[in-house]
């Protein structure tokens, strides 16, 4: 695989990353929204470790595209 295609894949694992910290968050706002806080606090939670992962990536994918 060229370096292109795999800086491209790095970043379109970062963006899948992302999305999946906004959807957590999406669900963590809408529990709020209905009252459910145990509900909310586990959404943050993931949404939390989603953004740690999708940092990361992010990191590597830009780093990749760097050099």
């Amino acid at each position: 695989m060229s370096k292109t295609n795999d800086s491209s894949g790095l970043h379109k694992d970062a963006a899948s990353d992302h999305e999946a910290t906004a959807k957590q968050h999406r669900h963590a706002a809408e529990c709020h929204d209905n009252n459910k806080l145990s509900d909310a606090k586990a959404s943050s939670k993931s949404a939390m470790e989603c953004s740690n992962k999708a940092h990361k990536h992010s990191e590597t994918a830009c780093a990749s595209s760097a050099k």
